[in-house]
């Protein structure tokens, strides 16, 4: 992995190839290479930022019109020029991108060198190009038909031949395919972001299944040789969003865009005469939903943080049992789901693998399977029965921030639907829903203050490690707030249930250990507050976000954020915003890449 970029057309390639991995970007990366179809072949590879590649490419590319292009992030052997993509067979023939991972390709790797074959990467993808290259007899599909027969794992491919001018094929199994499709050219990427600029008009591929392009056409057919007849669809798209305007960094936009994120997942989804959430993604199967007992939400990362608001605010608004499973270890247990089970799949980029692997049990054992997501057409909102779109907008920042705040405001609303329709009040629901309108505003007051917590940062960013504590809905706010640390300044942090204090963390505690505490005047505010006491005696310095007007935390913490007043179950969509700026603040100043942090990918599209 990570991201794939394929033209064919009357266009010189180069401009629109390197254009294409410049919008991949995003996602995180480590190297890159680019391959234009000429005669002789041209191949460009360079470790670190596609700048390094476009000075190389500029300086000695052909105008070819058709090519390939990719950014890796390392798995199968370091980042260097020979493990970057494209691969190549052993004559220089056939050359090849991948994301995904080859989970076979040591036994294929040790018969292919028994044939002959001369390996030049450490990779797991170098097997494919080599499988290709053995069965290829003239017709460029069937070799990689016949080769992806042989693969266990997961790939999304693009795959050129010298003896085939303008053609490429690609294909798909657990690793994001989409076509674009003009006039008079095709292209193919990993990421529709890649496309945009060049076509409205897009194809997804299904797992297992081959497309072939040529300029302005295509055809698709699956592994098994079975035709498939599939229209294009309008890309909707905002190439705008991709642009980081006045700020210095996307991460710091799109903090920014919040409030606009939390209004997008409310707009036409608010009925205030029945205090009721309208969510038509779920209208297919609401009598199937209205029936459910048990609520399984399934995710990853910062997501699963986000199912663990969704856990509380579930059990509050509504009658479900409700189970919060890390997708990655979901399929591995033995699943006893009962009657009634309904499994909520949770991905900003509709395409985490493990994530995928988990819907595909539950819906194997019979479970209504719903999706939220934030990308149109991904494979997680094509493969579930019904969901939502949080409709965020395009995320550039590799840490997850709009995205988060979209997924806890959709999750409030599909409790809402739920609860309203057994025995959550009129009152309750209607005051549910004043909070959540009054979310977008409050968030900017809380932006008001980004300078004071900028020079928050600039006190606590020498910290080695930082502790986050909060206490029911604020629990897993305190995990995303030290992810985000993390991630994004390369802080060690680490996030605790605030009752579980006593049991273990508090053994760290010292004036170098300092802590970060969510403590919101709600029904655990007198809790939290001895937690924060204890810390205080053995002189732990405290960072608190607190409400307006609190009082009472003036001679216990060293430095305060306020937040406004709002429901209980509404508070973490106004509590993450100071944690977010604090991460980006530290990370910033300790000199770290905000928006590309080392070693993470966007989108985790491998197991």
């Amino acid at each position: 992995m990570c991201g794939i970029v394929a033209y064919t057309g009357n266009q010189p390639a180069k401009e629109i190839l390197i254009e294409g991995l410049k919008r991949l970007e995003y996602r995180g990366y480590d190297s890159s290479g680019i391959f234009i179809q000429n005669s002789p072949p041209y191949l460009a590879r360079a470790v670190g930022k596609v700048a390094e590649l476009e000075r190389r490419v500029w300086n000695s590319a052909p105008d070819g019109v058709a090519g390939i292009a990719h950014t890796r992030w390392a798995t199968h052997g370091k980042p260097t020029e020979a493990n970057a993509h494209p691969h190549t067979d052993c004559g220089d023939k056939l050359f090849l991108v991948h994301n995904g991972i080859i989970e076979n390709y040591l036994v294929l790797k040790k018969r292919l060198l028994e044939a002959g074959h001369r390996f030049k990467s450490e990779t797991d993808t170098e097997v494919l190009v080599h499988l290709i290259e053995a069965g290829y007899q003239g017709d460029l599909p069937a070799a990689v038909q016949k080769a992806l027969l042989q693969v266990q794992g997961t790939f999304g491919i693009a795959v050129m031949h010298c003896d085939h001018p303008g053609s490429i094929v690609v294909a798909r199994r657990g690793s994001p395919i989409v076509l674009g499709i003009g006039e008079s050219a095709s292209l193919a990427a990993s990421d529709v972001s890649a496309l945009a600029q060049h076509t409205d008009q897009v194809v997804y591929l299904e797992d297992n299944e081959i497309a072939c392009l040529e300029p302005g056409n295509f055809s698709i057919t699956t592994l098994d040789n079975r035709s498939v007849n599939r229209g294009t669809t309008n890309l909707e798209y905002d190439v705008e969003s991709m642009d980081r305007g006045s700020f210095p960094h996307y991460m710091l936009k799109e903090i920014f865009e919040q409030p606009e994120a939390v209004e997008n997942a409310l707009r036409g989804r608010l009925n205030h005469a029945e205090a009721v959430a309208k969510l038509g993604g779920l209208e297919s199967v609401q009598e199937r939903l209205l029936q459910a007992r048990h609520l399984i939400i399934v995710s990853c990362g910062t997501s699963f943080y986000a199912g663990l608001f969704g856990r509380y605010v579930f059990e509050t608004l509504t009658d479900l049992t409700v189970e919060t499973e890390l997708a990655s270890e979901f399929r591995y247990r033995k699943l006893n789901l009962r009657q009634g089970t309904v499994v909520l799949a949770i991905s900003q980029s509709g395409e985490t693998a493990d994530t995928l692997a988990a819907l595909r049990e539950a819906k194997r054992k019979g479970a209504l399977v719903l999706g939220l997501v934030n990308v149109v057409g991904s494979t997680i909102a094509r493969e579930t029965h019904a969901g939502v779109y949080s409709h965020a907008g395009i995320e550039v920042g590799v840490a997850s921030t709009k995205s988060f705040l979209s997924q806890i405001t959709i999750l409030t609303l599909m409790a809402l639907l739920i609860g309203r329709s057994r025995d959550l009040s009129y009152e309750e629901g209607h005051e549910i829903i004043l909070a959540l309108e009054r979310v977008p505003e409050q968030i900017r007051e809380i932006l008001k203050q980004a300078e004071h917590i900028r020079q928050l940062a600039v006190k606590y960013c020498h910290a080695e490690h930082f502790l986050f504590i909060g206490r029911k809905y604020q629990y897993p706010i305190a995990l995303e707030g030290a992810l985000k640390l993390k991630e994004i300044a390369y802080i060690h942090s680490e996030g605790y249930a605030a009752g579980e204090m006593k049991h273990g963390p508090i053994a760290l505690i010292d004036p170098k250990f300092p802590t970060l505490a969510l403590a919101l005047e709600d029904g655990s505010y007198e809790r939290i507050v001895s937690n924060i006491q204890e810390i205080h005696a053995r002189e732990g310095h405290i960072l608190a976000i607190t409400t307006e007007g609190n009082t009472t935390l003036g001679d216990l913490a060293d430095d305060l954020i306020y937040i406004p007043r709002t429901h209980e179950a509404v508070a973490p969509l106004l509590s993450v915003v100071p944690l977010q700026l604090f991460a980006y603040y530290c990370g910033v100043l300790l000199g770290r890449d905000v928006d590309k942090p080392r070693n993470l990918a966007k989108s985790v599209t491998v197991e």
